[in-house]
């Protein structure tokens, strides 16, 4: 079991590279791992980006507003189903090096 198990499963469809694919299955689960990491992180980055924009939220309506909410979410989930931003592969190969944890 991994250290990162709090972390939320991986959206369907998420593109895994070919070596990751071939790999053992706790290489697999590793990588895994660190993909659901980047997805959190990208939907905190993207949630901290979205407070940047000015937004006209004393008009919206309520549908409006929920969809603002959801956006974050879904961006992640589109950019980690592509095969995110290229930090999971740093992570997976940084954690395969450091070993299992004691």
């Amino acid at each position: 079991m991994s250290a990162l198990s709090g972390l939320p499963p991986l959206p369907a469809g998420t593109v895994l590279p070919a070596g990751v694919r071939n790999a053992s299955p706790d290489e697999q689960r590793t990588y895994r791992t660190a993909m659901a990491f980047e997805r959190v992180l990208i939907g905190q980055l993207t949630t901290a980006m979205q407070s940047t924009v000015p937004g006209e939220d004393d008009d919206a309506t309520a549908a409006t507003k929920s969809y603002r909410e959801m956006l974050p979410g879904t961006m992640a989930d589109a950019l980690t189903a592509g095969g995110g931003i290229g930090l999971a592969a740093d992570l997976a190969r940084s954690l395969k090096t450091q070993g299992p944890a004691s």
